[in-house]
């Protein structure tokens, strides 16, 4: 099943960031519907056997192609609103900084600090927030607003290696706390 990352802080903190002109950007997959921007390699680790369903695959259920641009199967969930202020980067490897403009956007906005939220935290969340670090930013990984389909020994690795090496972890009650009323 697809991990999705808690809803309720998610639904509840973003209101909240807006108001405090805190810029949303939302890190997404969106392949080309062709998968010129894909390696045979990465399209290799999303159907190791050649046999399931893989990037730009159609899904099963819904038909929508699987990460790419444009379609249901790389949408943000609906029950989180994307406003047209939003930031919207599309990426096409786990890290949302390789081969995007992310790291303009950030420089240009003038932010050194980031929080982290989304799916899988021991992938795409995980890899992004990474570079991040080493791109030196202080990156704080939101627990509550995170989520992943790998075993629990996965999540508990990624929050240990994200405090012990890459920034900090609190939970969205900690940001609202901090935020202006």
């Amino acid at each position: 099943t697809p991990a999705r990352a808690p809803i309720g802080p998610l639904k509840t903190l973003l209101p909240r960031l807006r108001q405090a002109q805190v810029p949303i950007v939302w890190v997404n997959w969106g392949n080309r519907p062709d998968l010129l921007n894909i390696s045979a390699g990465l399209r290799h680790v999303y159907n190791p056997t050649g046999e399931g369903v893989g990037l730009g695959d159609p899904l099963p259920k819904k038909g929508s192609l699987v990460l790419t641009r444009g379609s249901w199967g790389a949408a943000v969930v609906e029950e989180l609103e994307v406003k047209p202020e939003d930031i919207w980067v599309d990426k096409f490897r786990m890290s949302g900084f390789w081969d995007t403009p992310l790291d303009s956007i950030l420089k240009n906005l003038g932010r050194t600090t980031l929080f982290f939220a989304g799916v899988n935290i021991d992938q795409c969340v995980m890899t992004t927030l990474q570079d991040a670090n080493f791109l030196g930013y202080d990156c704080i990984l939101l627990e509550d607003c995170a989520a992943t389909t790998s075993p629990e020994y996965c999540l508990r690795a990624t929050l240990y290696n994200v405090k012990q090496c890459f920034g900090f972890v609190a939970s969205s009650a900690d940001l609202l706390a901090a935020l202006p009323s």
